[in-house]
This record gives structure tokens, C-alpha cells and sequence, in this order.
């Protein structure tokens, strides 16, 4: 039986893309954001304002924020603000809504193993403080 090939995509995201096997494949470039987005009205409370804030801050500055993600931005805050709600009322979420958070966190690269699968910010280049700069 032969099995469907892996797009591209998911082998970036999983980190066993190949240049050898990948060969004129392209990517879709995505337009960033150009600056910070401000909250969408339609979040239901302060406490998904705030979580929308928080990690647009974070994705923007990270270059990681393109114009077409930030309305699942946004739905991931909505449901960061449902969850708050849930257990500041004393009640536990059900796991539909949890799965559906982490779901949205692992996409955003907003948790520890995801965070290693997508590509961010250059790295920032340290000077060796133990070179010679040709002196002797």
C-alpha cells in the first residue's frame, strides 16, 4: 500500500525536512504584521484582552505574527479568558476545551516542544571575549 507523501510543511514543522529530497519545493512567504495588533472586540472578558496583549507582544517581537494568524490569535485568547473563568469559578474544564487549548498553543509555538520546531528570531551573534583579535 503506498502511503501519501508528507507535505513540506509538516516536515519543517516536525524538523526532518531533507535538501536533498525537497528539491524545487517552495514555500509560501506570509506577510507579517507591521506592528503590534490591538485586541479584537469580540473577546468575551479582561482576562482574554489581557492574554491577547500579552502573547501578541511576544509573537510580534519574535517575528512570528503573520496577518492571516491573528484571528486564531484571537480565538486562543477567547478561550485562555473561558478557561480563566472556569477555574476561577471553581469548576474544572472539560477536556474537549483543554485539548482544544493546547492544540492552539502547540501552533503558536507557545510551549516547550513546540517552541523547537518553528523558527524565530536570528540569534543573536555573541563576540568571544576570549579572542585574540590577532593580538599576541
Amino acid at each position: 500500500m503506498a502511503y501519501p507523501k508528507k507535505p513540506a510543511q509538516l516536515k519543517v514543522i516536525s524538523g526532518t525536512t531533507r535538501k536533498d529530497r525537497d528539491k524545487g519545493r517552495t514555500t509560501v512567504d506570509l506577510p507579517k504584521v507591521g506592528e503590534i495588533p490591538e485586541a479584537p472586540h469580540w473577546l468575551p472578558n479582561a482576562h482574554a484582552v489581557t492574554e491577547f496583549n500579552r502573547l501578541a507582544e511576544i509573537l510580534f517581537n519574535n517575528r512570528l505574527l503573520i496577518e492571516s494568524s491573528v484571528s486564531a490569535l484571537g480565538h486562543l485568547a477567547a478561550l485562555h479568558g473561558k478557561l480563566v473563568q472556569l477555574w476561577s469559578a471553581g469548576e474544572t474544564p472539560t477536556g474537549h476545551l483543554m485539548a482544544q487549548y493546547r492544540a492552539l498553543v502547540n501552533d503558536f509555538g507557545l510551549s516547550p516542544v513546540s517552541s523547537t520546531k518553528i523558527g524565530g528570531a536570528a540569534p543573536v551573534k555573541k563576540t568571544n571575549t576570549f579572542a585574540s583579535n590577532g593580538k599576541r
